[in-house]
């Protein structure tokens, strides 16, 4: 056969040929998208570019893509071998933009074919702001009571300040940075304990360990009470004396590790005294105020001493007869 002939026969009826051949191949595709199984899952988005803005509202931090390929080969890949992002190096200025939803291929995903990849959103709508940077205070939040009798004197906090970066605008209401609450229930000694610290918008970032060394020093509450114009009584005068004391009252200053012994102390009346017993003549001595005792409280007692005039009483018929 010659060449003229096989063109000839090749030519014959050539759109049929043609539509024949189309027709064939969209079957083989048909055929191949079908035989294609589908999987689904979330990948964290990356923000790319973002220079001197930042998000100043939520968006969603997980994308959904969908994969689509040959069984064998989609399950051999894993959600780390798709990576979603936002390119925002074309945003300079604080607003709000509608954003498209980027992916890449990694690892075992850049060798499979066929593969079909689509994200769900497509588009991202970000409102941005400028970035901005500060130190703030940490502030200690507590819970709970320390045992009875027992104070937290000082404490400190390390660091004392960290380094936070958001956007303009929710940076300027924040002064200051809370702990997470620290429980003193029961303490009745120093301790340390970690601390998170709190951040409330997801915007926020610590530069750092989110975390402080709180360090608490705990004394023992030494219960105190006064208690004031306490009778001061005379004894021990020989009998034909009497003693004038220049101060009548005094007052008594409690302190023990018993709370509630201190509070109930009442002073009987003879608690404070002055022993006249060594005295024969008349005169005007300075004399030590003695005080009774209180089981498991100790007491000081104001005046210490005391001035007192002693004189000698004088017979009414003693007096008639002379």
């Amino acid at each position: 056969m010659n060449l003229g002939k096989l063109f000839a026969r090749v030519v014959n009826n050539w759109p049929a040929k043609v539509l024949s051949l189309a027709l064939a191949i969209i079957l083989y595709v048909f055929h191949s998208m079908s035989i294609l199984e589908t999987k689904y899952f979330y990948t964290p988005v990356i923000i790319e570019n973002l220079n001197a803005m930042m998000p100043s509202s939520s968006y969603p931090q997980m994308i959904r893509v969908r994969l689509r390929g040959e069984a064998h080969n989609l399950q051999s890949i894993m959600e780390n071998d798709i990576e979603t992002y936002i390119d925002m190096s074309k945003f300079d200025v604080p607003g709000t933009y509608n954003v498209p939803v980027q992916w890449r291929k990694k690892g075992i995903a850049l060798e499979v074919e066929p593969l079909q990849i689509s994200v769900d959103p497509m588009e991202i709508a970000f409102s941005l702001d400028y970035k901005i940077t500060k130190f703030v205070p940490i502030t200690p939040s507590f819970m709970g009571q320390m045992e009875a009798g027992y104070n937290m004197t000082s404490f400190s906090l390390n660091p004392a300040q960290v380094i936070i970066e958001g956007p303009a605008a929710i940076m300027a209401s924040i002064s200051e940075l809370n702990t997470e609450l620290i429980d003193l229930s029961g303490r009745r000694s120093d301790f340390s304990v970690a601390a998170a610290i709190l951040i409330h918008d997801p915007l926020i970032i610590i530069r750092g360990d989110a975390a402080a060394e709180f360090s608490g020093t705990v004394s023992q509450i030494i219960p105190v009470r006064n208690i004031s114009n306490v009778p001061i009584i005379v004894t021990g005068l020989m009998e034909g004396f009497t003693g004038e004391l220049e101060v009548k009252t005094g007052s008594i200053h409690l302190e023990g590790d018993n709370l509630e012994a201190v509070e109930r102390f009442e002073p009987p009346p003879d608690f404070l005294r002055v022993d006249c017993s060594g005295i024969t003549e008349e005169g005007i001595y300075i004399l030590r105020v003695l005080a009774g005792t209180a089981s498991g409280i100790n007491l000081r007692v104001v005046p210490q001493e005391v001035t007192i005039e002693i004189k000698m009483l004088i017979d009414a018929n003693e007096d008639e007869n002379q």
